[in-house]
């Protein structure tokens, strides 16, 4: 498969670091925005970011910025969406995600994702680990799945706009319902799909830079 185009997701509202926009947060001198940019490119032909509000915020990071399409903050889907909708625009048939707030997540994201789409008509793969499921969506095959990290097909947008305006906003509920797969990543030394969310997590986060 060719490379495919990336969208960030960055359209959550933050709530537990007081609403700011967690990839402007600082990690190691450089916005975490930063370290995610620079962990996707060479994995993508292009790149977008799906966030909300006023754009000129990420001026400066050089990358389109893509709104959700649909009201309400309905969740990731929303700017999975936003990103599928941009592809098509760019004539492209399958966009990754990755979030905004996970700086170290795999460099070999997009091919183990391709590998486990092989033989599906519309590629649709979500990043998954081995672990502690506590707080994670965990799949029927007893893996985590870690849905803002996933391949994406163009071609089912309509389907997912048409479920996201009738309420949708479990991302394994699409998945699972159009034949999802798991792309499976080592889970050690550390978590590589880790996310920041608390304070407490950036300071981790600084441990492990």
């Amino acid at each position: 498969m060719s490379r495919p185009l990336g969208v960030i997701l960055a359209g959550g509202q933050a709530t537990r670091m007081g609403g700011r926009d967690k990839g402007l947060l600082m990690l190691g001198g450089r916005p975490l925005l930063a370290h995610v940019i620079d962990r996707l490119s060479p994995q993508v032909a292009g790149m977008a970011l799906n966030a909300n509000g006023d754009s000129d915020r990420f001026s400066g990071f050089g990358l389109p910025v893509l709104p959700d399409s649909v009201a309400g903050f309905p969740g990731p889907l929303a700017g999975v969406l936003a990103g599928l909708d941009w592809a098509s625009e760019q004539g492209a048939d399958v966009v990754v995600s990755v979030a905004a707030d996970t700086p170290f997540f795999p460099d070999d994201l997009v091919i183990r994702l391709q590998a486990a789409a092989e033989g599906q008509a519309h590629p649709l793969v979500l990043a998954a680990t081995r672990g502690d499921a506590a707080t994670k969506s965990k799949s029927r095959s007893g893996l985590i799945r870690h849905p803002t990290f996933g391949l994406w097909p163009v071609a089912l947008r309509h389907d997912l706009r048409n479920g996201l305006e009738d309420g949708l906003k479990k991302i394994v509920l699409w998945t699972d319902r159009h034949g999802g797969r798991e792309a499976l990543f080592p889970a050690s030394p550390f978590d590589p799909f880790f996310n920041i969310n608390t304070p407490e997590d950036l300071e981790k986060a600084q441990a492990l830079l």
